[in-house]
């Protein structure tokens, strides 16, 4: 049985008990500054946090979402935001996106902080509280940034407390000066603290690098965190795998001179002092999956997923394959702030098979803002806008039709079992993947032809259901009916033929 529409609730007031998390929540990605720039040209006035209107958390609402997660809403480095509205680097990606763009246009990375207080642009902590128990009366949790591997170059602990960074010699200085930044406090000498880096690529010149071989640093870190958790539900932490202790020790040894970590590893200690429904969401690449989440982090980046599905389905079936619980605790996406937009990345006429897929897959079901209207143009973290572009009002409806599709119970108190389709007649099949959700007496076969032509295979199901001499299939997408005679469908498997780039969402039911 589907699960009760949520419905809007109080407009403020204090935030509400929740109903425990389910086991395979529905994330919506807000990039907040440039929403609100976007919400306040439509009003003719500044809208913050607070102003937000209520039918932008309703919809959500309608759509099932069990989290929102507000991108950039703590103070953004001035000194950053300086340094990219003067990079000629940048501007080419600027003139892309945003066609005549002003200085004005370029508000500085989300993820280079001043500070771990809200914006001015963005509200202040009361806002951020209100929101929180706007969305908590529909049902719906917090989610914010942390990134722990860097702060802004004009943080206040670079002249207060620079033993918190890296810092190295004036000879290191010398030897790659783009590497480091000269700070220069009254009074004080000069000394050079480290750009944030990660070990495979250029320095960010807007970062300045933390120390996690400092104890102090890792205290002064959780505080923030603890913080955070007064006024959030969970965090999505930028880049987590760079603050792991054989990560950092590898990508720092240079200016660690010999100095070992502290003892245990710094998201042991943080995920211990949040509470238990705390929701940690790890960016996470290199294969350390697993890593973060033997360390607490609820979910991870599923960032081979998202790659293996510009190929075939013989990719994407091999990491489905993987350990059922590592399933279970993976964030699935087709596109993300640091990804390019779904339609570019896979093509239009893709998205039906593919939005699908992220959405019945166990795991974190993570979408972006704008993919439901097939948005094409990446936005650059720097700039409050993107050119506009109109609404795919296609995909809008199809989106809404599969998110009420599955808010269902089944998809997510249900078990979740991979499928194998096995040949009819050709070798087709194999574009073919197949899973199933069952639930007490609800059972889901969902179909997805990731290939560009139609492909036929069988499934075995018989199995799985209860005695009685029919099956009947329903196609919750266009309510196609199908009965079959259950021993035919032990005898010979339930085939399968299915167009390019399409789905089936089957109902089963004896």
């Amino acid at each position: 049985m589907a699960q009760a529409p949520r419905t809007s609730g109080p407009a403020s007031g204090p935030a509400t008990a929740l109903q425990p998390r389910r086991a395979h929540p529905h994330l919506y990605q807000i990039n907040t500054w440039p929403w609100l720039d976007a919400l306040s040209a439509a009003a003719g006035r500044t809208v913050r946090l607070a102003d937000v209107p209520d039918a932008e958390w309703d919809r959500l609402a309608r759509l099932g979402f069990d989290c929102v997660y507000l991108l950039g809403i703590w103070k953004r480095s001035i000194a950053g935001r300086r340094m990219f509205r003067t990079d000629p680097a940048a501007f080419a990606r600027f003139d892309h996106a945003l066609p005549g763009w002003t200085v004005e246009s370029v508000v500085g990375s989300p993820f280079s902080i001043e500070d771990y207080a809200p914006d001015p642009r963005i509200g202040a902590w009361s806002d951020l509280d209100l929101v929180r128990a706007r969305l908590h009366a529909r049902g719906i949790r917090l989610m914010v940034d942390f990134v722990p591997n860097h702060t802004g170059p004009d943080h206040p602990w670079i002249t207060t407390h620079p033993e918190y960074f890296m810092q190295g010699s004036e000879a290191d200085f010398h030897r790659d000066p783009a590497a480091f930044l000269l700070i220069e406090p009254a009074g004080r000498p000069p000394y050079f603290v480290a750009r944030g880096r990660d070990p495979y690529f250029a320095p960010w010149a807007d970062t300045a690098q933390l120390d996690y071989f400092n104890p102090a640093t890792r205290a002064a870190m959780l505080a923030v965190l603890q913080e955070i958790g007064r006024h959030a539900d969970g965090v999505r932490c930028d880049m987590s795998m760079l603050v792991l202790n054989g990560v950092f020790a590898r990508t720092w040894a240079p200016l660690l001179r010999g100095r070992s970590a502290p003892e245990g590893e710094f998201w042991t200690t943080a995920v211990a002092a949040l509470q238990p429904d705390f929701l940690w969401l790890a960016e996470v690449y290199w294969g350390m999956e697993a890593d973060l989440q033997s360390l607490g982090f609820g979910f991870t980046y599923d960032k081979l997923l998202c790659d293996r599905l510009k190929g075939d389905a013989a990719g994407v079936l091999a990491l489905l394959r993987d350990d059922a619980e590592r399933q279970c605790r993976m964030a699935r996406f087709l596109e993300n702030h640091d990804e390019e937009r779904s339609v570019t990345a896979y093509g239009r006429e893709r998205q039906t098979a593919l939005m699908v897929l992220i959405a019945t897959l166990p795991g974190l079901r993570f979408f972006h803002q704008g993919q439901f209207e097939g948005l094409s143009v990446h936005l650059p973290m720097p700039l409050n806008a993107a050119r506009v572009e109109a609404a795919d009002t296609a995909l809008v409806a199809q989106y809404a039709q599969l998110l009420g599709l599955v808010d269902d119970a089944v998809f997510h108190e249900g078990q979740w079992k991979l499928l194998d389709v096995t040949p009819n007649s050709d070798a087709s099949h194999g574009a073919l993947l197949c899973w199933r959700w069952q639930h007490r007496d609800a059972y889901r076969l969902v179909v997805v032809n990731l290939g560009s032509h139609q492909a036929q295979g069988r499934v075995w199901i018989a199995h799985d259901l209860a005695p009685g001499p029919h099956v009947d299939l329903i196609d919750r997408l266009d309510g196609q009916a199908y009965r079959r005679g259950r021993d035919d469908l032990a005898a010979n498997g339930l085939y399968l033929r299915l167009d390019g780039n399409r789905a089936h969402i089957f109902s089963v039911t004896v």
